[in-house]
């Protein structure tokens, strides 16, 4: 037996469900532009306090570097967020 399709009734199309707008999210903050000799050198004044609080110790200079890179970027994407008085 085979199924007759009627000629009245058309089929919809299935929709697939809304995706919510991407401007609904949160703004991308981006930091300012700083000079990465600049940078680096904010980097190597932090890790030098770091290593002095220490006492200066040796095997820990990546450890102290590091720490000092994501304070340093913190610091700046910090500085970028603030709202600025004007």
């Amino acid at each position: 037996m085979s199924r007759e399709k009627n000629p009245e009734s058309t089929p919809t199309p299935k929709r697939a469900p809304r995706r919510k707008a991407a401007a609904a999210a949160a703004p991308v903050v981006q930091p300012p532009f700083v000079d990465p000799q600049q940078r680096a050198a904010l980097i190597a004044r932090a890790a030098y306090f770091r290593a002095m609080q220490r006492g200066f110790g040796p095997g820990h200079e990546m450890a102290d570097w590091l720490a000092a890179e994501a304070e340093v970027d913190a610091e700046l994407l910090q500085g970028a967020t603030r709202p600025t008085s004007g």
